[in-house]
């Protein structure tokens, strides 16, 4: 999905986010994908689950951020139980990426977990 006229801020971000994950019954894993001055060019939900987790696999994040040309990416997903607590299978995932996306020179920025209307940023809780 291009998102050159969706999302424009980091505020529109957040409210993109809770709308997009709001009604889920299942969890989704999004990347977003960002120029060199860090604006929202494309968001793909690239990771599909169940209501307890979603297997993300780190290569085919890397592919996907290469063939876009991304400087730099951001990712979300949901939790549809109602709390949007980062797990510690979470922080490790973020980290995992985050280590496969350095050896080819994207940036994490961010790790959103979103519940409800509920969003918790991962790099705001000092976990990047």
């Amino acid at each position: 999905m291009q998102a050159t006229n969706v999302i424009s801020s980091p505020s529109a971000l957040r409210d993109w986010l809770r709308l997009y994950c709001a009604d889920l019954q299942h969890e989704v894993f999004l990347v977003l994908f960002l120029d060199a001055h860090h604006r929202v060019f494309e968001v793909e939900p690239m990771f599909r689950g169940t209501v307890t987790q979603t297997a993300v696999y780190p290569r085919e994040v890397v592919k996907a951020a290469l063939s876009r040309n991304a400087a730099a990416v951001a990712f979300a997903h949901n939790h549809p139980s109602g709390v949007a607590e980062p797990s510690r299978a979470d922080e490790f995932l973020t980290q995992s990426l985050k280590s496969a996306l350095a050896l080819v020179d994207v940036r994490v920025i961010d790790h959103f977990v979103v519940a409800g209307d509920q969003l918790v940023s991962m790099a705001e809780r000092g976990l990047l």
